[in-house]
């Protein structure tokens, strides 16, 4: 079955519509005019205050996500049905609770993540691959920013699991959690205060690190620079810094890492 509009209109603007243009040429159902014709053109639909970007999952595997903060709830649902016109999942992050209704009215199988401040939209879901990214906070107040964090991975094709307040004002409660740290692809280690938990589990665990400093801290922590100093300066070897408070980033880096594993261990397997 051929993509909607495929022909001279159709922009591939998935993996697979892009693989099905491809056979079709291949085949001799469409010509290689008909192909070029699709590639060139334009990727992006204007709106009065967007220019929405619909070949990002061409490019990246995953359609463009929406930033909340700053946009009105019509703008933010308008990004939205451009991007859900062409792909099934939506992914919109800093949102407030308008955001929220307004994305739910507009879309019934719309999902609002409260702790997150996100809203999903997965129709269908991804395919979960294989490899499990971890996701640890050092304490309760850190779990907005590792929401975001896992919840991005989720809704990007990834198992995830939580492992919550291991921070090292109680050590030995990370280390009761050793085995399912080992057992990750990828962490996120979500951490405010001082930071020290990323450098801790980074001295820990011989898979990649990405630590995520967080704005919780009291007085001198200058709103989560106290924090990311400290992971900045680790001497754990082969950390991996986002900027404070950025789950969101954590969580596609995170993706990627694991996205490349997987397709490594598919390509692998082919090969035997």
């Amino acid at each position: 079955m051929t993509p909607r509009g495929f022909g001279a209109l159709f922009r591939p603007v998935t993996p697979d519509q892009a693989r099905q243009l491809l056979e079709a040429v291949r085949d001799g159902t469409h010509s290689v005019a008909d192909a070029f014709r699709a590639f060139t053109a334009a990727p992006v639909e204007n709106l009065p205050f967007a220019s929405v970007d619909l070949h990002r999952t061409l490019r990246k595997g995953f359609p463009e996500v929406i930033y909340g903060a700053g946009k009105t709830p019509a703008q933010t649902v308008a990004i939205a049905r451009k991007i859900l016109a062409v792909d099934g999942q939506l992914l919109v992050t800093r949102i407030t609770p308008a955001h929220a209704t307004a994305l739910r009215r507009a879309f019934k199988k719309a999902v609002h993540h409260e702790l997150a401040r996100c809203v999903t939209l997965e129709n269908p879901p991804l395919p979960k691959r294989p490899g499990t990214i971890a996701v640890v906070a050092a304490g309760t107040s850190d779990l907005p920013v590792a929401e975001e964090a896992a919840i991005t991975a989720e809704v990007m094709g990834n198992q995830v699991q939580r492992i919550h307040d291991v921070g090292v004002a109680g050590i030995h409660r990370l280390f009761a959690r050793l085995e399912d740290l080992r057992a990750a692809h990828v962490l996120i280690v979500v951490a405010g205060m001082e930071g020290a938990l990323p450098s801790v589990v980074g001295g820990l665990v011989r898979r990649p690190i990405i630590a995520v400093p967080t704005s919780i801290g009291y007085g001198a922590h200058f709103g989560g620079l106290s924090a990311l100093l400290t992971s900045l300066n680790s001497c754990a070897s082969g950390l991996t810094v986002v900027n404070i408070d950025n789950g969101f980033g954590a969580g596609y880096a995170a993706s990627q890492i694991n996205a490349l594993a997987a397709d490594a261990a598919r390509d692998a397997q082919s090969q035997r």
